[in-house]
């Protein structure tokens, strides 16, 4: 009763840990890949994978193009990504839940994240729900580079963990993808310094409410409004100190300091550079040097 889709790119190094994990719950995978020019497609052909690939833009657009475009199967959909992996408690969890609950349209599902080789618990990194499990139809991303999927109808908890361990994850590609989703929020923010509201229909931010609810609603009512480079450091000793990510070690340290701090500093200073524009051609008088 579980359609799975997941998204993959160049993933040959992963992608079999995650169609090992749910070979058992679903006889239909469904994988949109990005022009992969390694083994990633052959290997989700021999797990008996149906493979479509289409040009990637961001995540929420190549996810809603599977929705439109894709035939599914099945009443649910299960959406993961290359470097998960469904645990058995959850599997059987997932296939008795939605046998049981006829009035839940969609689940969230806890993420238990790993980087450098370590359990993420501390620095608001754990316990963190994520709605992954939804019926056909009743939910869709709303486009925007940190997406979530916006849910038609009642919403319930999965009690067992999922598991991210991305094998690609090394501190160049951790890089390379965060300069590439800095420019996607850059263009969000701009967007809206002009509009003032985003056209496309988006979560509710909700200072009471789920997590992923007050989160958006603290990034546009107090992060948002915090000065350009003051709010980088605040959010890195909020997460790092008062919520005790320091106690991952090593592995917490330069977590934080990367995602919570650098990641947020860089955007900052992209949207310096884009409120100074031309000025900076013209900011040097040449003719009396």
């Amino acid at each position: 009763m579980i359609s799975i889709i997941i998204l993959t790119y160049n993933d040959e190094i992963q992608i079999a840990n995650c169609l090992e994990s749910i070979r058992d719950i679903s006889d239909e995978i469904i994988v949109v890949d990005s022009f992969s020019t390694d083994q990633t497609v052959d290997i989700c052909r021999q797990y008996g994978a149906k493979v479509y690939q289409n040009p990637f833009v961001n995540q929420a657009l190549q996810f809603n193009w599977a929705l439109d475009n894709v035939p599914i199967k099945h009443e649910w959909v299960l959406r993961l990504d290359s470097d998960e992996i469904v645990p058995v408690r959850l599997r059987r969890e997932m296939s008795r839940r939605i046998l049981d609950d006829t009035g839940i349209a969609a689940y969230y599902l806890n993420r238990r994240m790993y980087w450098m080789g370590r359990f993420l618990r501390h620095g608001r990194m754990y316990p963190h729900h994520i709605v992954r499990l939804f019926r056909k139809g009743r939910a869709r991303y709303e486009v925007k580079t940190e997406e979530h999927l916006i849910v038609d109808g009642a919403v319930g908890y999965m009690k067992n963990d999922f598991l991210e361990d991305n094998k690609k994850n090394s501190l160049d590609y951790f890089t390379e993808k965060h300069l590439a989703t800095a420019r996607g929020e850059l263009q969000e923010i701009q967007a809206k310094d002009i509009t003032r509201s985003y056209s496309d229909p988006t979560i509710d931010a909700a200072i009471f409410g789920a997590k992923v609810h007050r989160t958006r609603w603290l990034k546009e009512n107090v992060y948002s409004r915090t000065p350009l480079f003051v709010r980088p450091f605040l959010y890195f000793i909020y997460r790092y100190v008062l919520c005790l990510g320091f106690l991952d070690g090593i592995p917490g340290l330069t977590w934080h300091i990367l995602q919570g701090f650098w990641y947020r500093f860089y955007i900052d200073a992209k949207v310096y550079e884009a409120k100074l524009g031309k000025r900076l051609a013209r900011s040097v008088d040449y003719h009396n040097i």
